[in-house]
């Protein structure tokens, strides 16, 4: 095995083959055509990479920026690691020569924003990762040409605002990780066309609103996380448009108000068949003040009870005033009646006298 992972021999004759540099300090391995140039505190991309290199690991070193002479000529690259760097800027261009690239890992470094044409060059990319950097924004520009993406991470960053169909160029996404950023709603374009999405993870936000139509177009959808946010309300018919053959949903982590309201609106999902609530068990009300603290399943039997009962009470108190009502008027006719019956009549009475 350990033949297999051979350092070259770095060669600087005038003659050599470019394909057989190695930049110093880093470990180039020919059997596997791997380039190891982790932890080295580098600030640039080092120069004269070997054309073949299928795998680059610049991992834990010093990066800024990335730029569009970083990975030139690098036509066989499949796999780019980057994380744990210092990357604040990724210029126009720097991805043009990686037509071949599949994996892609820019995690934990300083990124506030994926510049126009991020993608341009990245259309065989399967996974992105970006998670932990300091993402604010995202627009349909920035991930058009993304077409084979298959895995897509933007968790722990800054996200509150997403273009209407950021995503719709995505149509191989499979899983999509948006959790724990600063997004405070879900709208009807957000995730237009993603007919093969199968995981959507949008815990640890500030959602408190969804709208109707958000989830239609997953048909593939398996797992649908929005537990860790702001919902106090659900509407039925947002859940009802998932048709799936099975969806898990978590819920759990949200200050929910409970009232009958949502005791029927979880209800209906649960009735749902191919809808299920992975973690009901674990609700706890956040209000009304009397409820609050209380797991959602020791009152939701309760919940509608006050409601029946006030419901009750009206509709007998509406059909005792209308029964009322028509004895009343019943009784004042027979009077009129009566009366009519008993009154003279003046004329004939006056010729018999």
């Amino acid at each position: 095995m350990a033949a297999l992972f051979t350092p070259l021999v770095l060669i600087f004759a005038t003659n050599a083959n470019p394909s057989q540099f190695c930049p110093a300090s880093c470990l180039c391995y020919d059997s596997s055509n791997l380039v190891e140039c982790r932890g080295l505190e580098l600030p640039i991309v080092p120069h004269h990479l070997p054309h073949s290199t299928w795998m680059l690991d610049l991992r834990h070193n010093n990066l800024s920026r990335l730029e569009p002479a970083s990975f030139q000529a690098l036509w066989s690259l499949r796999i780019l690691l980057l994380s744990d760097n210092q990357i604040e800027i990724v210029l126009a261009r720097s991805f043009r020569s990686l037509g071949f690239l599949e994996r892609l890992d820019l995690s934990n470094n300083y990124l506030t924003s994926l510049p126009n044409d991020f993608s341009r060059g990245l259309g065989s990319l399967r996974e992105l990762r970006v998670p932990s950097n300091r993402l604010t924004a995202l627009s349909y520009e920035s991930l058009r040409h993304m077409e084979s993406l298959e895995k897509l991470d933007l968790s722990r960053n800054y996200l509150s605002s997403i273009e209407q169909g950021a995503f719709r160029g995505l149509s191989r996404l499979r899983h999509l990780h948006l959790q724990s950023n600063l997004l405070d709603s879900v709208r009807g374009g957000y995730f237009f066309m993603l007919q093969n999405l199968e995981l959507l993870d949008l815990s640890d936000n500030n959602v408190s609103s969804i709208a109707v139509e958000s989830f239609t177009s997953l048909h593939s959808l398996r797992l649908l996380s929005l537990s860790d946010n702001q919902l106090s309300h659900l509407k039925f018919k947002t859940f009802l448009n998932l048709q799936t053959p099975s969806t898990h949903i978590q819920v759990s982590g949200n200050p929910w108000i409970c009232d009958c309201d949502l005791q029927r609106v979880f209800g209906k999902i649960t009735s749902v068949r191919h809808l299920h609530i992975d973690d009901y068990d674990n609700l706890t009300c956040a209000g009304p003040p009397q409820l609050s603290g209380a797991a959602l399943i020791s009152v939701d039997n309760q919940l509608c009870v006050a409601e029946t009962a006030t419901v009750l009470v009206i509709t007998i108190t509406v059909l005792v005033t209308v029964i009322a009502a028509i004895v009343m008027a019943e009784r004042n006719r027979k009077k009129n009646q009566e009366k009519n019956w008993n009154e003279p009549d003046g004329p004939f009475e006056t010729q018999d006298k």
